[in-house]
């Protein structure tokens, strides 16, 4: 029989939906009451109004590199915290910088959720690769690993032989860490002759888990299970035994947006991921990650039955130089807006002969005498660049989220 973290992970889909649309207006509430940046950025919403996804998508999205000129206009996070800096219980720095604060609660990155989906249970020794000094994956990690009663071995990132001792003296049963630093370990371990066969399970993430990489250590006994989560946020999403997708945290509200905008995407469209938070300490409130990925449909066969995405699928700032100008997500969003025949659009920018060309591609309903002349005076009047325009089939771009599509080429 499947084992669950807690009977929220198997709810009816709709009673899951209308507590987190009930809770929404608190949370809104909260953020503009307690955090002054929240108070400036939502200043003209009524949260008694945001009960719904509809409304919800009315709000601004606030994106990660925003929090750079937030937290430089008003130290140290923007004024997006609405617990006091004296009492949070960590405060990371990450490259920018940008400051990520973390309260002081059991488990506050919910990272248990996670481990425990991954095989993670009271009475395993679980060494902890992910790094502790300003970043918080190794903090984070530990306290979802304590709160299952772990005993964590902190060990940190490099040191591949010290790794290996570790887990052979103490018979670590399971490894938290990125993909590629468990092959160093098992390949150095091997090299050692040293015996770590009572590792058996692994939580990786941080970057992408090749398929052949989980196959070789299925193949030694090693059960490799990926989660995906930020610094601002927490754990997002996580994979179970179904290996079939990611399911979402349970505390969190997920939109898939169009890059550039913060218009949602019809279900199983590839574009960016857009989180609101319940975090008291904290509250983030549409923010956007910059990641790429898109939902899929139905409830994981494990029994799980939140929405379940593709996981991490590139990034979506794909903004591009074009003869020594960039060109945004945004300005391809506001050309869509001024041509409703527009279904769907994406900027090719290539360099035939050296010299930078954009072509805008899309998808239309129907076209119209002069359309593309049209849109060819809107691209030169927002992005302050000539392009072409070539149309398409609806549905012929592909579904990858790309709003920007980067093809030069150099020799």
């Amino acid at each position: 029989m499947p084992e669950f973290y807690d009977a929220l992970e198997t709810r009816d889909p709709e009673t899951r939906e209308r507590a987190l649309m009930s809770a929404l207006p608190r949370q809104i509430a909260l953020a503009k009451a307690k955090a002054p940046g929240w108070a400036r950025i939502l200043s003209e919403v009524d949260p008694a109004g945001v009960t719904g996804r509809a409304a919800l998508a009315e709000l601004p999205v606030t994106r990660k590199p925003d929090l750079i000129a937030l937290q430089k206009a008003e130290p140290p996070f923007g004024g997006l915290n609405a617990t006091p800096v004296a009492q949070l219980g960590r405060i990371f720095v990450s490259p920018g910088p940008i400051y990520e604060p973390a309260g002081r609660g059991r488990d506050w990155g919910r990272a248990a959720r996670a481990l425990f989906a991954a095989g993670f249970r009271s009475g395993e020794v679980a060494l902890n690769t992910f790094a502790y000094h300003f970043t918080p994956a190794g903090a984070m990690m530990e306290a979802g690993a304590l709160a299952l009663g772990c005993a964590v071995v902190p060990g940190g990132t490099g040191q591949t032989e010290m790794q290996v001792a570790a887990i052979a003296s103490l018979r670590a049963t399971a490894y938290i860490g990125t993909p590629s630093f468990l092959k160093l370990i098992v390949e150095k371990a091997d090299e050692l002759r040293s015996d770590i066969g009572s590792l058996k399970k692994a939580a990786v993430g941080a970057e992408y888990l090749p398929p052949a990489l989980r196959a070789v250590m299925g193949e030694r006994g090693i059960r490799v299970l990926q989660s995906y989560a930020s610094a601002d946020l927490g754990l997002i999403a996580y994979e179970s035994e179904a290996l079939e997708g990611m399911i979402l945290d349970e505390e969190l509200i997920l939109e898939i947006v169009r890059p550039g905008t913060g218009e949602p995407v019809p279900e199983g469209e590839v574009g960016e991921v857009v989180i609101t938070t319940f975090n008291t300490d904290y509250p983030l409130i549409r923010f956007g990650t910059g990641d790429l990925s898109a939902v899929l449909r139905g409830s994981s066969p494990c029994g799980r039955t939140n929405t379940r995405i593709r996981g991490w699928m590139g990034r979506a700032d794909q903004t591009t130089k074009v003869r020594g100008m960039f060109v945004h997500p945004s300005q391809v969003a506001e050309i869509v807006k001024r041509h409703s025949e527009i279904l769907k659009a994406r900027l090719v920018v290539d360099n035939p002969g050296g010299s930078d060309r954009m072509t805008l591609r899309c998808e239309v309903r129907g076209e119209s005498a002069g359309l593309a002349d049209r849109i060819a005076d809107s691209i030169r009047s927002i992005a302050k660049l000539r392009g072409e325009v070539a149309f398409a089939k609806p549905g012929e771009l592909p579904n990858d989220g790309k709003v920007i599509e980067d093809a030069k080429k150099y020799d």
